[in-house]
C-alpha cells in the first residue's frame, strides 16, 4: 500500500487486530505514532440538516416529522410523497381537467297562442312588429311570383302552325340542279348478283333502243359467269333486266341492252375535245350502292394516264387517257356519266383514287371522244379493234433521258419496220411528248390505224426521228 494511503487508512502503530488493546485509550498506544488524519467540522448546510437542534443534546436522531423553527400558525404545504419512502401510490388531479357535461335540465313549459295573447309571454308592441313584416314578406313574394309569372312564356300551345314559304319549287335553282334536273332520268344503277358475289355500278342511256355505256369491270362478273344476274334500275325504281351487248378490256368499256322499256330518256353527249382545266363538272352514280347520287367539281386536268389493272372481280388490263376531276368518284359511280354546265355528257366515271375508302378529290373519266368509237364498234361489231405498233415498253427517268424504253419489239410490226430496236427510248409520239410507257400506249391506241405518225427516240446518247405506221391489234 502507498505509504500516503497507509497513514490514513492503516492501523495505528501496535495495533494488528481489528480492534485496539483494552484498556488502552486512543491515541496513547505506546510507542511513537505518526501524525493521525484531522477530521475538518461539517459545512453549515450539512450541519442545519443533519445536526443536533440548537439547546439540545439529545444524541439520537431529529423525528423527520419535527417542523423545527416553523410557524404553528402557517398552512401546512401538501405532503410530499418523494419525501416520504414510506408514501404510497395516489391518484392526483390529471394535467389537462376534462370539461364536465352540464347538468340536464327539464323542458319548460310550451308557449301557445293563449300564452303570448293572454299572459304576456310577448308584449303587444313585439306581436304588431311580427305582424307587419309578414305582410311585408308575403307582398314582396306575390310581387316577384307575378313578374316571373309574366316573364316565363307557357310551354305548351295549341294555337302554333307552320308553313312553308309557298314558293315556286317546280323550276331548279342553281347551275348544278339545272344539270341534275336536265340528266338524272338518262343515269341507271348496273347491279350483278351471284350467288357468291354482289357488285354495283352505273351507266347512261345513249340510244331509244335500249343501249346503254358502262365500264367493263362493271360487268365482268356477269360476262364471267353465266349465272349471274345483270339488272338495270331505272331512276324511278324499276328494274328491267339487262344482257352484255359487247366489252373492251384496253379501254375500259362496256355496252349493255335493255328490252321492251318505252320513253327511255337518251343522254346528250358533248366534246371531251373542248374541255378546259376549271371547268364546272357534275358526276353522277351510285356510290356504294347509293343511287341517284349527284357530286360536282371542276376538271383539274386533261389526257392524264391512268392504268386499270386486272384484279380478282375485273379482267380489265388497260390505260386510259382520262380527264381528272375533284367532284367525288367513289365506288358504284363507275360507269356513269360526267357531265358539262350545259348538261352535255363528256366522260365516263372510271376511277377513282380511294386509298383511305373515300375520295380525296382526285376522280378519272375516259373523255366521250374517245368512248364514241369503241361504242360505236361494240354496238355493230361486239368487239374493238386499236392500234398497235409491235412494242412492249418500260418507263425510264434518269440524268440521261425521260421516256418510254423499248423493251422488246416485234418481228415484221410497224416499230421494227420503222427502224427502231430494244433500248430505244421514244420520247415523242405524233405531237405528244412522251414521258411514261403509260404515255406511249394512249398515244399509240389514240393514233388512226394505217395512219404513219412522227415518232423522236433516244439511242446512244443522240436523238433520232422516223415515222410509224400502226396496225390493227387484231
Amino acid at each position: 500500500m502507498p505509504a500516503g494511503a497507509a497513514a490514513v487508512f492503516g492501523r495505528p502503530e501496535g495495533v494488528s487486530g481489528s480492534f485496539a488493546p483494552g484498556g488502552v485509550p486512543t491515541g496513547t498506544l505506546s510507542g511513537a505514532r505518526r501524525p493521525q488524519p484531522v477530521v475538518a467540522d461539517p459545512h453549515p448546510v450539512l450541519r442545519e440538516a443533519f445536526g443536533r437542534p440548537e439547546g439540545t443534546s439529545d444524541p439520537m436522531p431529529r423525528d423527520p416529522d419535527a417542523r423545527f423553527g416553523d410557524d404553528d400558525d402557517a398552512p401546512a404545504s401538501p405532503p410530499d410523497p418523494w419525501r416520504d419512502p414510506d408514501s404510497v401510490a395516489s391518484l392526483d388531479d390529471p394535467a389537462l381537467a376534462a370539461p364536465r357535461a352540464p347538468e340536464p335540465t327539464a323542458a319548460g313549459p310550451k308557449v301557445g297562442v293563449r300564452s303570448l295573447l293572454f299572459d304576456r309571454a310577448i308584449t303587444w308592441q313585439a306581436l304588431v312588429v311580427l305582424g307587419v313584416g309578414a305582410l311585408l314578406i308575403g307582398l314582396v313574394g306575390g310581387l316577384i311570383g307575378r313578374l316571373t309569372a309574366e316573364v316565363s312564356a307557357p310551354l305548351f300551345s295549341d294555337s302554333v302552325h307552320l308553313s312553308g314559304s309557298g314558293g315556286d319549287n317546280s323550276s331548279p335553282r342553281g347551275s348544278v340542279a339545272r344539270v341534275a334536273r336536265a340528266v338524272e332520268k338518262s343515269v341507271v344503277s348496273v347491279d350483278v348478283r351471284s350467288a357468291n358475289a354482289f357488285g354495283t355500278g352505273s351507266g347512261v342511256v345513249i340510244d331509244k333502243n335500249g343501249y346503254i355505256v358502262t365500264n367493263n369491270h362493271v360487268v365482268s362478273m356477269a360476262a364471267n359467269d353465266r349465272s349471274a344476274k345483270l339488272e338495270v334500275v331505272f331512276y324511278d325504281r324499276t328494274r328491267v333486266p339487262a344482257r352484255i351487248v359487247g366489252r373492251d378490256i384496253r379501254t375500259d368499256l362496256a355496252v349493255i341492252k335493255v328490252d321492251s322499256v318505252s320513253n327511255l330518256t337518251v343522254a346528250s353527249l358533248g366534246d371531251s375535245s373542248a374541255l378546259q382545266i376549271g371547268e364546272e363538272v357534275v358526276a353522277f352514280g351510285s356510290p356504294l350502292g347509293l343511287d341517284r347520287t349527284v357530286t360536282s367539281g371542276i376538271v383539274s386536268a386533261v389526257n392524264r394516264p391512268v392504268p386499270l389493272r386486272p384484279d380478282a372481280t375485273s379482267d380489265t388490263d388497260a390505260v386510259i387517257d382520262a380527264i381528272q376531276t375533284d367532284a367525288a368518284i367513289n365506288p358504284g359511280n363507275s360507269g356513269g356519266p360526267l357531265v358539262d354546265d350545259r348538261a352535255k355528257v363528256i366522260g365516263i366515271n372510271t376511277a377513282g383514287l380511294v386509298p383511305g375508302g373515300g375520295s380525296i378529290g382526285l376522280g378519272f373519266a375516259i373523255p366521250i371522244n374517245e368512248a364514241i368509237p369503241v361504242v360505236e364498234s361494240l354496238i355493230r361489231d361486239g368487239r374493238a379493234v386499236h392500234a398497235q405498233i409491235g412494242v412492249n415498253a418500260s418507263s425510264v427517268r434518269n440524268d440521261r433521258v425521260l421516256g418510254a424504253l423499248v423493251r422488246n419489239v416485234v418481228a415484221g410490226g410497224p416499230a421494227a419496220a420503222a427502224g427502231l430496236r430494244e433500248n430505244d427510248v421514244i420520247t415523242q409520239f405524233g405531237d405528244r411528248p412522251i414521258e411514261s410507257a403509260d404515255e406511249l400506249t394512249v398515244a399509240v391506241q389514240n393514233s388512226a390505224i394505217g395512219k404513219s405518225v412522227p415518232v423522236t427516240y433516244w439511242r446512244d446518247g443522240r436523238t433520232f426521228t422516223t415515222s410509224v405506221r400502226p396496225a390493227a391489234d387484231s
